[in-house]
Protein backbone atom coordinates (compact mmCIF):
# COMPACT_ATOMS: atom_id res chain seq x y z
CA UNK A 1 0.00 0.00 0.00
CA UNK A 2 1.84 3.09 -1.31
CA UNK A 3 1.55 6.37 1.19
CA UNK A 4 -1.10 8.76 1.06
CA UNK A 5 -1.63 12.44 1.26
CA UNK A 6 -4.59 13.89 2.48
CA UNK A 7 -5.49 17.76 1.68
CA UNK A 8 -7.67 19.54 4.16
CA UNK A 9 -8.30 22.69 4.79
CA UNK A 10 -11.66 25.27 5.34
CA UNK A 11 -13.70 25.56 2.61
CA UNK A 12 -13.65 27.33 -0.84
CA UNK A 13 -9.50 27.89 -0.52
CA UNK A 14 -8.82 25.91 -3.47
CA UNK A 15 -8.45 22.21 -2.41
CA UNK A 16 -10.36 21.24 -5.14
CA UNK A 17 -8.24 22.95 -7.88
CA UNK A 18 -5.03 21.67 -6.17
CA UNK A 19 -6.50 17.99 -6.27
CA UNK A 20 -7.12 18.24 -9.54
CA UNK A 21 -3.47 19.32 -10.11
CA UNK A 22 -2.32 16.49 -8.42
CA UNK A 23 -4.70 13.64 -10.15
CA UNK A 24 -4.78 15.74 -13.53
CA UNK A 25 -8.14 15.11 -13.34
CA UNK A 26 -11.03 17.17 -13.27
CA UNK A 27 -12.63 14.56 -10.80
CA UNK A 28 -13.72 17.16 -7.65
CA UNK A 29 -16.71 19.66 -8.69
CA UNK A 30 -15.51 23.38 -8.35
CA UNK A 31 -17.38 25.79 -8.09
CA UNK A 32 -17.46 29.48 -6.45
CA UNK A 33 -19.56 29.10 -4.01
CA UNK A 34 -18.41 27.74 -0.47
CA UNK A 35 -19.12 24.40 0.00
CA UNK A 36 -19.77 22.81 -3.21
CA UNK A 37 -17.06 19.88 -2.91
CA UNK A 38 -19.85 17.50 -1.65
CA UNK A 39 -17.81 14.39 -1.65
CA UNK A 40 -14.60 12.95 -0.93
CA UNK A 41 -12.31 12.20 -3.62
CA UNK A 42 -9.40 9.28 -3.89
CA UNK A 43 -6.93 10.11 -6.75
CA UNK A 44 -4.04 8.50 -7.43
CA UNK A 45 -0.47 10.38 -8.50
CA UNK A 46 3.14 10.90 -8.23
CA UNK A 47 5.86 12.92 -7.90
CA UNK A 48 9.22 12.31 -9.10
CA UNK A 49 8.66 8.65 -10.06
CA UNK A 50 7.33 8.14 -6.16
CA UNK A 51 3.22 6.93 -6.43
CA UNK A 52 1.25 7.58 -4.00
CA UNK A 53 -2.73 8.31 -2.93
CA UNK A 54 -4.03 11.73 -2.48
CA UNK A 55 -7.76 12.34 -0.35
CA UNK A 56 -9.43 16.02 -0.79
CA UNK A 57 -11.53 16.23 1.83
CA UNK A 58 -14.30 18.57 1.09
CA UNK A 59 -16.48 20.96 2.97
CA UNK A 60 -19.91 20.96 4.03
CA UNK A 61 -21.96 23.48 4.27
CA UNK A 62 -24.63 22.40 6.74
CA UNK A 63 -26.48 26.17 7.41
CA UNK A 64 -25.77 26.92 11.20
CA UNK A 65 -21.98 27.19 12.00
CA UNK A 66 -21.40 24.73 14.58
CA UNK A 67 -22.77 22.39 12.83
CA UNK A 68 -20.04 23.35 9.89
CA UNK A 69 -17.07 23.71 12.37
CA UNK A 70 -18.31 19.95 13.28
CA UNK A 71 -17.79 18.77 9.86
CA UNK A 72 -14.48 20.44 9.23
CA UNK A 73 -13.06 18.81 12.71
CA UNK A 74 -14.66 15.09 11.42
CA UNK A 75 -12.71 15.40 8.16
CA UNK A 76 -9.48 16.56 9.86
CA UNK A 77 -9.22 13.65 12.23
CA UNK A 78 -10.65 12.00 9.12
CA UNK A 79 -7.67 13.44 7.03
CA UNK A 80 -5.07 12.68 10.32
CA UNK A 81 -6.42 8.88 10.91
CA UNK A 82 -5.97 7.76 7.20
CA UNK A 83 -3.01 9.91 5.80
CA UNK A 84 0.94 9.48 5.97
CA UNK A 85 1.24 13.44 5.15
CA UNK A 86 -1.20 16.11 5.54
CA UNK A 87 -1.42 19.69 3.38
CA UNK A 88 -3.28 22.21 4.87
CA UNK A 89 -4.24 24.68 2.12
CA UNK A 90 -5.32 28.53 2.99
CA UNK A 91 -5.74 31.31 1.38
CA UNK A 92 -3.82 34.67 0.90
CA UNK A 93 -6.97 36.69 0.15
CA UNK A 94 -8.62 36.16 3.46
CA UNK A 95 -5.69 35.79 5.66
CA UNK A 96 -5.99 34.01 8.68
CA UNK A 97 -9.14 33.13 9.51
CA UNK A 98 -11.15 31.74 12.63
CA UNK A 99 -11.63 28.33 10.90
CA UNK A 100 -8.11 28.01 9.64
CA UNK A 101 -7.14 28.31 13.84
CA UNK A 102 -9.16 25.78 15.05
CA UNK A 103 -8.06 23.71 12.14
CA UNK A 104 -4.55 24.51 13.09
CA UNK A 105 -5.23 23.54 16.60
CA UNK A 106 -6.13 20.42 16.01
CA UNK A 107 -3.65 19.26 13.33
CA UNK A 108 -0.76 20.62 15.80
CA UNK A 109 -1.42 17.38 17.98
CA UNK A 110 -0.95 15.38 15.76
CA UNK A 111 2.31 13.40 15.14
CA UNK A 112 1.87 13.45 11.52
CA UNK A 113 3.80 15.79 9.09
CA UNK A 114 1.65 18.68 8.52
CA UNK A 115 2.75 20.90 5.45
CA UNK A 116 1.06 24.54 5.25
CA UNK A 117 0.25 25.41 1.23
CA UNK A 118 -0.64 29.39 1.31
CA UNK A 119 -3.17 29.28 -2.28
CA UNK A 120 -3.56 31.96 -4.48
CA UNK A 121 0.18 33.45 -4.09
CA UNK A 122 0.93 35.08 -7.35
CA UNK A 123 2.59 37.96 -6.87
CA UNK A 124 5.38 39.48 -4.77
CA UNK A 125 2.90 41.90 -2.73
CA UNK A 126 1.25 38.23 -1.93
CA UNK A 127 4.71 36.30 -0.80
CA UNK A 128 5.10 39.39 1.61
CA UNK A 129 1.20 38.91 2.89
CA UNK A 130 1.80 35.02 2.97
CA UNK A 131 4.33 35.36 6.16
CA UNK A 132 1.71 35.59 8.33
CA UNK A 133 0.60 32.37 7.98
CA UNK A 134 4.36 31.17 10.32
CA UNK A 135 1.68 32.51 12.90
CA UNK A 136 -0.04 29.03 12.93
CA UNK A 137 2.51 27.37 14.39
CA UNK A 138 2.72 24.64 11.88
CA UNK A 139 6.27 25.13 10.91
CA UNK A 140 7.51 26.38 7.11
CA UNK A 141 5.05 27.62 4.58
CA UNK A 142 5.03 27.00 0.78
CA UNK A 143 3.45 29.42 -1.36
CA UNK A 144 1.34 28.36 -4.10
CA UNK A 145 -1.32 29.33 -7.22
CA UNK A 146 -3.11 26.18 -7.69
CA UNK A 147 -4.32 27.35 -10.25
CA UNK A 148 -1.59 27.73 -12.24
CA UNK A 149 0.96 25.21 -10.51
CA UNK A 150 3.42 27.70 -9.50
CA UNK A 151 5.09 26.49 -6.16
CA UNK A 152 3.58 23.21 -5.74
CA UNK A 153 6.94 21.70 -7.03
CA UNK A 154 8.55 22.61 -3.97
CA UNK A 155 5.43 21.60 -1.95
CA UNK A 156 5.70 18.39 -3.55
CA UNK A 157 9.35 17.67 -2.87
CA UNK A 158 8.91 18.73 0.67
CA UNK A 159 6.07 16.34 1.01
CA UNK A 160 7.58 12.99 -0.21
CA UNK A 161 10.04 13.46 2.05
CA UNK A 162 8.67 13.04 4.64
CA UNK A 163 6.30 9.78 3.31
CA UNK A 164 7.73 6.54 5.09
CA UNK A 165 10.26 4.63 3.70
CA UNK A 166 8.45 1.43 1.84
CA UNK A 167 9.74 -1.45 4.10
CA UNK A 168 9.96 -4.77 1.58
CA UNK A 169 10.84 -6.74 4.41
CA UNK A 170 7.81 -6.95 6.68
CA UNK A 171 5.76 -7.49 3.07
CA UNK A 172 8.29 -10.65 2.32
CA UNK A 173 7.92 -12.32 5.67
CA UNK A 174 4.12 -12.58 5.08
CA UNK A 175 4.07 -13.31 1.35
CA UNK A 176 3.41 -16.85 1.76
CA UNK A 177 0.65 -16.35 4.20
CA UNK A 178 -2.58 -15.82 1.77
CA UNK A 179 -4.69 -12.89 2.14
CA UNK A 180 -8.24 -13.50 2.07
CA UNK A 181 -10.45 -10.18 2.00
CA UNK A 182 -13.98 -10.18 3.09
CA UNK A 183 -15.73 -8.17 0.64
CA UNK A 184 -19.48 -6.58 0.15
CA UNK A 185 -22.08 -4.58 0.54
CA UNK A 186 -22.40 -3.42 3.78
CA UNK A 187 -24.90 -5.64 6.48
CA UNK A 188 -25.04 -8.70 3.98
CA UNK A 189 -22.53 -10.66 6.92
CA UNK A 190 -18.97 -9.61 6.64
CA UNK A 191 -17.95 -9.20 10.78
CA UNK A 192 -20.78 -12.20 11.16
CA UNK A 193 -18.51 -14.82 8.88
CA UNK A 194 -15.17 -13.42 10.46
CA UNK A 195 -17.03 -14.42 13.98
CA UNK A 196 -17.92 -17.45 12.80
CA UNK A 197 -14.62 -18.37 12.01
CA UNK A 198 -12.73 -16.90 14.45
CA UNK A 199 -14.92 -18.15 16.62
CA UNK A 200 -14.87 -14.84 19.05
CA UNK A 201 -17.07 -11.21 19.11
CA UNK A 202 -14.26 -9.18 17.56
CA UNK A 203 -16.49 -7.16 15.44
CA UNK A 204 -19.41 -5.21 16.73
CA UNK A 205 -22.63 -6.87 14.44
CA UNK A 206 -25.82 -4.55 14.79
CA UNK A 207 -27.98 -4.59 11.92
CA UNK A 208 -27.32 -1.15 11.25
CA UNK A 209 -25.82 -0.76 7.77
CA UNK A 210 -22.26 -0.46 7.96
CA UNK A 211 -21.23 -0.38 11.44
CA UNK A 212 -17.75 -2.25 10.35
CA UNK A 213 -15.85 1.08 10.09
CA UNK A 214 -11.93 -0.22 9.66
CA UNK A 215 -10.34 -3.15 7.79
CA UNK A 216 -9.05 -5.42 10.30
CA UNK A 217 -6.59 -8.12 9.65
CA UNK A 218 -6.67 -11.13 11.96
CA UNK A 219 -4.83 -14.31 11.55
CA UNK A 220 -6.36 -17.58 11.11
CA UNK A 221 -4.59 -21.13 12.19
CA UNK A 222 -6.66 -23.56 12.64
CA UNK A 223 -8.28 -26.68 11.08
CA UNK A 224 -4.95 -26.83 9.16
CA UNK A 225 -5.28 -23.84 7.56
CA UNK A 226 -2.90 -20.73 7.78
CA UNK A 227 -4.35 -17.20 6.35
CA UNK A 228 -4.46 -13.76 6.62
CA UNK A 229 -8.36 -12.21 7.10
CA UNK A 230 -8.55 -9.06 6.02
CA UNK A 231 -12.49 -7.67 6.80
CA UNK A 232 -13.76 -4.31 5.09
CA UNK A 233 -15.92 -1.83 5.81
CA UNK A 234 -18.70 -2.27 3.49
CA UNK A 235 -19.08 -0.92 -0.18
CA UNK A 236 -21.43 1.69 -1.20
CA UNK A 237 -23.20 3.12 -4.21
CA UNK A 238 -21.57 6.18 -4.68
CA UNK A 239 -24.83 7.85 -4.01
CA UNK A 240 -25.04 6.73 -0.61
CA UNK A 241 -21.26 8.27 0.10
CA UNK A 242 -23.27 11.24 2.12
CA UNK A 243 -20.95 10.97 4.93
CA UNK A 244 -16.69 11.24 5.44
CA UNK A 245 -16.78 7.84 6.85
CA UNK A 246 -19.04 6.41 4.22
CA UNK A 247 -16.44 7.69 1.72
CA UNK A 248 -13.41 6.26 3.50
CA UNK A 249 -14.84 2.75 3.74
CA UNK A 250 -15.30 2.97 0.66
CA UNK A 251 -11.43 3.49 -0.11
CA UNK A 252 -10.55 0.97 2.32
CA UNK A 253 -12.41 -1.88 0.54
CA UNK A 254 -10.62 -0.99 -2.31
CA UNK A 255 -7.54 -1.14 -0.70
CA UNK A 256 -7.78 -4.05 1.16
CA UNK A 257 -9.15 -5.83 -2.68
CA UNK A 258 -5.63 -4.74 -3.65
CA UNK A 259 -3.82 -6.05 -0.49
CA UNK A 260 -5.46 -9.31 -0.94
CA UNK A 261 -4.83 -12.72 -2.69
CA UNK A 262 -8.66 -14.12 -2.69
CA UNK A 263 -11.85 -12.17 -2.49
CA UNK A 264 -14.30 -13.85 -0.71
CA UNK A 265 -17.16 -12.07 -1.96
CA UNK A 266 -20.48 -12.16 0.10
CA UNK A 267 -23.96 -11.15 -0.97
CA UNK A 268 -27.72 -11.63 -0.07
CA UNK A 269 -29.33 -14.29 -0.96
CA UNK A 270 -33.12 -12.34 -0.50
CA UNK A 271 -31.36 -9.65 -2.41
CA UNK A 272 -29.59 -11.21 -5.09
CA UNK A 273 -26.62 -10.09 -7.04
CA UNK A 274 -26.82 -6.10 -7.70
CA UNK A 275 -25.22 -3.97 -9.52
CA UNK A 276 -22.96 -2.82 -6.66
CA UNK A 277 -21.97 -6.29 -6.02
CA UNK A 278 -21.02 -6.54 -9.87
CA UNK A 279 -18.81 -3.74 -9.34
CA UNK A 280 -17.06 -5.18 -6.35
CA UNK A 281 -16.33 -8.45 -8.48
CA UNK A 282 -15.20 -6.28 -11.50
CA UNK A 283 -13.07 -4.19 -9.46
CA UNK A 284 -11.51 -7.67 -7.83
CA UNK A 285 -10.99 -9.20 -11.45
CA UNK A 286 -9.14 -6.01 -12.56
CA UNK A 287 -7.13 -6.11 -9.49
CA UNK A 288 -6.22 -9.89 -10.95
CA UNK A 289 -7.02 -11.47 -7.40
CA UNK A 290 -8.98 -14.99 -6.80
CA UNK A 291 -12.40 -14.87 -6.47
CA UNK A 292 -15.56 -17.11 -4.49
CA UNK A 293 -18.91 -15.87 -4.40
CA UNK A 294 -20.32 -16.49 -0.69
CA UNK A 295 -24.16 -16.21 -1.16
CA UNK A 296 -25.21 -16.01 2.50
CA UNK A 297 -28.73 -16.20 4.49
CA UNK A 298 -29.26 -19.11 2.06
CA UNK A 299 -31.24 -20.25 4.92
CA UNK A 300 -33.93 -17.67 4.56
CA UNK A 301 -35.13 -18.86 1.27
CA UNK A 302 -38.31 -20.38 0.08
CA UNK A 303 -36.59 -23.53 -1.49
CA UNK A 304 -38.12 -24.92 -5.17
CA UNK A 305 -36.67 -27.79 -6.65
CA UNK A 306 -33.72 -26.27 -8.03
CA UNK A 307 -33.85 -22.55 -6.86
CA UNK A 308 -30.12 -22.69 -5.88
CA UNK A 309 -29.61 -23.95 -10.10
CA UNK A 310 -31.53 -21.19 -10.96
CA UNK A 311 -30.01 -18.43 -8.30
CA UNK A 312 -26.43 -19.86 -9.95
CA UNK A 313 -26.99 -19.34 -13.65
CA UNK A 314 -28.42 -15.39 -12.75
CA UNK A 315 -25.11 -14.55 -11.21
CA UNK A 316 -23.01 -16.05 -13.74
CA UNK A 317 -24.68 -14.54 -16.64
CA UNK A 318 -24.42 -11.22 -14.55
CA UNK A 319 -19.90 -11.79 -14.63
CA UNK A 320 -19.84 -12.97 -17.88
CA UNK A 321 -16.97 -13.27 -19.61
CA UNK A 322 -15.38 -14.41 -16.48
CA UNK A 323 -17.84 -17.32 -15.00
CA UNK A 324 -15.55 -19.58 -14.04
CA UNK A 325 -15.78 -18.52 -10.29
CA UNK A 326 -16.86 -20.77 -7.47
CA UNK A 327 -20.65 -20.03 -6.03
CA UNK A 328 -21.54 -21.11 -2.57
CA UNK A 329 -24.53 -21.05 -0.43
CA UNK A 330 -24.39 -20.48 3.11
CA UNK A 331 -25.76 -19.46 6.10
CA UNK A 332 -23.04 -17.67 8.84
CA UNK A 333 -25.75 -17.75 11.21
CA UNK A 334 -26.06 -21.48 11.02
CA UNK A 335 -22.42 -21.86 10.35
CA UNK A 336 -23.50 -23.83 7.40
CA UNK A 337 -20.76 -24.66 4.84
CA UNK A 338 -18.66 -21.38 6.22
CA UNK A 339 -15.53 -24.45 6.23
CA UNK A 340 -16.68 -25.38 2.98
CA UNK A 341 -15.71 -21.52 2.02
CA UNK A 342 -12.47 -21.38 3.11
CA UNK A 343 -11.52 -24.83 1.58
CA UNK A 344 -12.33 -23.57 -1.63
CA UNK A 345 -10.71 -20.12 -0.97
CA UNK A 346 -7.59 -22.58 -0.22
CA UNK A 347 -7.91 -24.26 -3.66
CA UNK A 348 -8.53 -20.94 -5.44
CA UNK A 349 -4.90 -19.26 -3.80
CA UNK A 350 -3.51 -22.48 -4.82
CA UNK A 351 -5.11 -22.20 -8.29
CA UNK A 352 -3.56 -18.62 -8.59
CA UNK A 353 -0.27 -19.50 -7.95
CA UNK A 354 0.14 -22.67 -10.80
CA UNK A 355 2.63 -22.50 -12.65
CA UNK A 356 2.96 -24.37 -15.95
CA UNK A 357 6.35 -25.13 -17.29
CA UNK A 358 7.00 -23.54 -21.14
CA UNK A 359 7.71 -26.97 -22.66
CA UNK A 360 4.66 -28.79 -21.18
CA UNK A 361 1.96 -25.70 -22.25
CA UNK A 362 3.35 -25.87 -25.81
CA UNK A 363 2.72 -29.63 -25.89
CA UNK A 364 -0.58 -28.98 -24.64
CA UNK A 365 -2.13 -25.74 -26.33
CA UNK A 366 -0.40 -26.38 -29.79
CA UNK A 367 -2.02 -28.97 -31.32
CA UNK A 368 -5.11 -27.36 -29.92
CA UNK A 369 -4.18 -24.37 -32.28
CA UNK A 370 -3.16 -26.38 -34.93
CA UNK A 371 -7.15 -28.53 -34.61
CA UNK A 372 -8.99 -24.98 -33.75
CA UNK A 373 -6.63 -22.06 -35.89
CA UNK A 374 -7.28 -18.44 -35.44
CA UNK A 375 -9.42 -17.15 -38.55
CA UNK A 376 -7.13 -15.14 -40.60
CA UNK A 377 -6.32 -11.74 -40.20
CA UNK A 378 -7.97 -8.46 -41.84
CA UNK A 379 -6.46 -8.86 -45.00
CA UNK A 380 -6.45 -12.94 -45.34
CA UNK A 381 -3.33 -13.42 -43.31
CA UNK A 382 -3.24 -16.61 -41.63
CA UNK A 383 -1.68 -16.31 -37.87
CA UNK A 384 0.63 -18.88 -37.42
CA UNK A 385 1.60 -19.44 -33.34
CA UNK A 386 5.36 -20.30 -32.67
CA UNK A 387 5.13 -21.55 -29.13
CA UNK A 388 3.27 -20.32 -25.69
CA UNK A 389 4.97 -19.98 -22.09
CA UNK A 390 3.54 -18.49 -18.89
CA UNK A 391 4.61 -15.03 -17.38
CA UNK A 392 6.38 -14.51 -14.55
CA UNK A 393 3.77 -12.48 -13.05
CA UNK A 394 1.75 -12.85 -9.59
CA UNK A 395 -1.54 -13.96 -11.25
CA UNK A 396 -1.62 -16.52 -14.29
CA UNK A 397 -0.47 -14.46 -17.46
CA UNK A 398 -0.24 -16.52 -20.54
CA UNK A 399 1.97 -14.76 -23.31
CA UNK A 400 1.14 -16.76 -27.27
CA UNK A 401 3.73 -15.85 -29.56
CA UNK A 402 2.49 -15.31 -33.54
CA UNK A 403 3.37 -13.55 -36.65
CA UNK A 404 0.37 -11.27 -36.61
CA UNK A 405 -0.55 -10.39 -32.81
CA UNK A 406 -2.48 -7.44 -33.50
CA UNK A 407 -5.20 -9.32 -35.72
CA UNK A 408 -5.78 -12.01 -33.16
CA UNK A 409 -9.62 -11.80 -32.08
CA UNK A 410 -11.00 -11.24 -28.85
CA UNK A 411 -13.11 -14.34 -29.27
CA UNK A 412 -10.36 -16.41 -29.96
CA UNK A 413 -8.14 -15.13 -27.06
CA UNK A 414 -11.04 -15.97 -24.99
CA UNK A 415 -11.23 -19.58 -26.60
CA UNK A 416 -7.63 -20.01 -25.52
CA UNK A 417 -8.14 -18.88 -22.43
CA UNK A 418 -11.29 -21.55 -21.86
CA UNK A 419 -8.38 -24.49 -22.72
CA UNK A 420 -6.13 -23.35 -20.37
CA UNK A 421 -8.61 -23.44 -17.49
CA UNK A 422 -10.33 -26.79 -18.84
CA UNK A 423 -6.50 -28.20 -18.91
CA UNK A 424 -4.65 -26.81 -15.36
CA UNK A 425 -7.81 -25.42 -13.40
CA UNK A 426 -7.80 -21.44 -13.20
CA UNK A 427 -11.19 -21.87 -10.87
CA UNK A 428 -11.39 -18.55 -9.61
CA UNK A 429 -8.84 -16.78 -10.96
CA UNK A 430 -8.87 -14.17 -13.56
CA UNK A 431 -6.30 -15.14 -16.58
CA UNK A 432 -4.53 -12.71 -19.25
CA UNK A 433 -4.11 -13.88 -22.34
CA UNK A 434 -0.95 -11.41 -24.50
CA UNK A 435 0.12 -11.98 -28.16
CA UNK A 436 3.08 -11.33 -28.93
CA UNK A 437 5.10 -11.03 -32.06
CA UNK A 438 7.94 -13.91 -32.20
Amino acid sequence: MGPVLAIVGRPNVGKSTFFNRLTESRAAIVESTSGVTRDRHYGESDWNGIPFSVIDTGGYVIGSDDIFEEEIRKQVNLAIDESDVIVFVVDVETGITGMDEDVAKILRRTKKKVVVAVNKVDNNQRIHDAQEFYGLGLGEIYCISSINGSGTGDLLDAVVKEFPEQIETEEEDDDDIPKYAVVGRPNVGKSSLINALIGKERNIVTPIAGTTRDTVNTRYNSFGFDFTLVDTAGLRKKAKVNENIEFYSVLRSIRAIENSDVCLLLIDAKEGFEGQDQNIFHLAQKNRKGVVIIVNKWDLIDKETNTHLDFEKKIREKIAPFTDVPIIFTSVLNKQRIFKALEIAHQVYKNKSTRISTSELNDVMLPIIEKTPPPSGSRGRYIKFKYVTQLPTKFPAFAFFCNFPDEVKDAYARFLENQIREKYGFTGVPVQIYFRQK
